[in-house]
């Protein structure tokens, strides 16, 4: 066995340590007396997920030198916690009663208690990251850029002016920020030079506007079933990739008030879902070649493999 092959399953190996202390802070992190808020946060936790942010994080550290994963799982932990709270609420929001393939909390607790679980994983955030001084003001605009997202969203869905400026805008701030935020942190928890920081934090911002691009297309195409959540939400509530390319194409041919089959057979009609898959493309290409500064490594290759598997998922 080649020595090179040795080093990717070696790297492969300690990922999946990295991952599984992370998962265990994670649950650590949520041990509660009050039984409602422990077991609901339970539930989402064990359900899963891509857990893609808190992988960043991991590969990002390990492709700049660092080798200690169980020293940074509690930062990894605090970013999935971050995105898992912000389900939470999306689902209040967005009436949704499918997540990660399982009933949402909001669909088994009700809306008070998801509110109060969201509201408790976000607060878990905050003792994970007690101990690494100025990174948490790396989570912490994440944070604030994830609720501006957010609110921008809901405000131009309400106002209907959810053009393709308006979009890029929003996910830029409720899903970018938060990938950008985790290649930030593993480069940094690394001992990175400034360089190597400002390109990991690109390449992050890059692979998360690729995420959510992909994710509104699949929100389109797929069903309840394959994708594990509720589907069609974005498009039924005027807002989502589809939504924003239509009105930047001038076509005017979709209703928001259409029933969800019609509306996916008219995007499926024209050329949207072809134009943001080349968007999510050319971004996750830019991502890679930025990386050209790194020394080529199997953690290198990894990061860049995860990159690829964005635009390469069905779910």
């Amino acid at each position: 066995m080649s020595g090179a092959l040795i080093d990717q399953v070696g790297l492969s190996e300690l990922l999946d340590e990295g991952m599984a202390a992370v998962e265990r802070a994670m649950i650590d992190a949520t041990d509660s007396d009050v039984e409602i808020l422990r077991d609901a946060s339970r539930h989402i936790l064990s359900a899963g997920g891509k857990r893609i942010r808190p992988r960043l994080l991991l590969q990002s550290y390990l492709a700049l030198g660092g080798r200690n994963l169980e020293s940074v799982a509690k930062p990894a932990a605090a970013i999935e916690l971050m995105h898992t709270a912000s389900v939470v609420h999306d689902d209040i929001n967005d009436h949704g009663t499918l997540r990660r393939g399982r009933p949402s909390v909001n669909a088994i607790w009700g809306r008070t208690f998801a509110l109060l679980t969201g509201d408790f994983l976000f607060t878990a955030v905050y003792e994970l990251m007690a101990p690494y001084h100025d990174l948490n003001i790396d989570l912490a605009q994440a944070a604030t850029a994830l609720v501006e997202g957010e609110t921008l969203q809901a405000s131009a869905v309400k106002n209907k002016t959810f053009t393709r400026e308006a979009y890029m805008e929003i996910i830029a701030k409720k899903t970018a920020a938060l990938f950008q935020a985790a290649c930030s942190i593993g480069a940094k928890l690394a001992g990175a030079g400034n360089r190597e920081i400002r390109v990991l934090s690109d390449f992050g911002f890059q692979i998360g506007l690729a995420f959510q691009i992909v994710d509104d297309i699949l929100d389109l195409v797929e069903d309840d079933s394959k994708l594990g959540k509720t589907s069609g939400l974005d498009i039924t509530q005027g807002r989502g990739v589809a939504v924003a390319l239509n009105d930047a194409n001038g076509n005017g041919n979709v209703s928001v008030t259409d029933p969800l089959d019609e509306i996916r057979r008219k995007m499926m009609d024209g050329d949207t879902i072809a134009k943001a898959r080349a968007q999510a493309a050319n971004l996750i290409e830019n991502a890679i070649v930025s990386l050209a500064i790194l020394d080529d490594s199997p953690a290198k290759k990894a990061l860049i493999d995860l990159a690829q598997q964005v635009i390469e998922r069905d779910r």
